[in-house]
């Protein structure tokens, strides 16, 4: 028997369920708007459909700390199959990454991205590549490659999973740590765009449970997490940011303690000073959901805090504001122990 007539007698990977054709195309349909990402730093070496992605460090820093982050959509990802919000889930999947990097003062260099599948839907995919792409763009970072992973009875059918990693880099001297926080510091938060990419399990058990057909509401839940990159990196060139904090899962209690320095000092949070999203208050009632439930599971409207000197927050907020931000005074650090008004939480 030839080899070309053995060839033809057993089954095929395609028989098996992985179309290595289909990810041929895919990669066709996504370089132009990948390659658009790696011209704005101008160090991507190689272009997408190699064994690695080879990226060069930027010059001008005298001592650099490369900072990495890596992070998924988590269950948004199954809303975003029932509300056909494939478009904008790669920007989810971005800004999980970069705002983590973006914390310590990190710039964010590159990105890549992890695509599993049942079956490759070659148009479905191209969406949501896309949409990372988009993101990356926000972030001012190249998408410098990825994997296209297509698994048949791991996931079913077009459903998948979505993972990405992102480098960064510092100047080691500048890198924030938290270090710098102390009494009497001011916290300044930037607003979220909905519920981010957080408590997304939660929000599918009270779905579950509630009907929703408020267009409105559906659109402010699944909003694309708010990409904070260009805003914060043009502050911290300007003037001098003590701590920052990217509210993700755990939410204010979590996530603002992780930076404080001291177990002397705590941040104490006015939740008046900002009006939340209407999907929050809809989320609460409708879960019947404890106040310290709800900022310890979601942003509640407030995605990114700065903490910086009481005589350098006139200047903080102003630059903000030139980069088209709404920065809000939400609190201040103090005394651990410090007594809490009604509408205040102590962190």
């Amino acid at each position: 028997m030839s080899i070309k007539e053995a060839d033809n007698s057993g089954i095929s990977y395609k028989d098996a369920g992985v179309d290595i054709a289909a990810g041929s195309k895919l990669i066709d349909r996504i370089k132009p708007f990948v390659n658009a990402t790696q011209k704005n730093q101008g160090s991507q070496l190689n272009g997408i459909g190699g064994f690695a992605s080879l990226t060069e460090l930027p010059v001008g820093y005298r001592n650099p700390v490369l900072v990495s982050g890596t992070d998924g959509v988590g269950t948004k990802l199954e809303l975003a199959n029932r509300y056909n919000r494939h478009q904008t889930i790669g920007q989810d999947l971005v800004a999980m990454c970069v705002n983590d990097v973006l914390v310590c003062g990190g710039k964010p260099l590159l990105f890549l991205d992890y695509f599993a599948t049942g079956k490759l839907d070659v148009d479905l995919a191209t969406k949501v590549i896309k949409g990372i792409a988009d993101g990356c763009q926000l972030a001012d970072c190249s998408l410098a490659g990825g994997e296209t992973a297509e698994m048949p009875g791991f996931y079913h059918g077009t459903q998948y999973d979505l993972a990405g990693f992102c480098v960064g880099i510092v100047e080691k001297d500048q890198i924030i740590d938290g270090a710098r926080v102390k009494l009497g510091n001011k916290i300044i938060g930037l607003p979220s765009s909905g519920p981010h990419s957080n408590g997304f399990s939660l929000i599918r058990k009270i779905l579950a449970a509630n009907e929703l057909s408020d267009e409105k509401l559906i659109d402010e839940i699944m909003n694309p997490t708010k990409i904070y990159v260009k805003s914060i990196l043009s502050l911290i060139e300007k003037t001098t940011v003590n701590a920052m904090v990217h509210i993700t899962g755990g939410g204010f209690y979590e996530n603002i303690s992780r930076i404080l320095p001291s177990e002397d000092l705590s941040a104490l949070i006015d939740t008046s000073a900002w009006q939340r999203h209407d999907c929050f208050s809809w989320l609460q009632d409708a879960g019947n959901i404890s106040e310290r439930e709800m900022l310890t599971t979601f942003n509640c409207g407030i995605g990114y805090l700065l903490m910086v000197d009481a005589d350098n927050t006139e200047k903080a907020i102003e630059v903000l504001k030139q980069e088209n931000e709404n920065p809000i005074i939400i609190g201040e650090v103090v005394e651990k122990g410090r007594t809490a008004k009604a509408s205040e939480i102590l962190v």
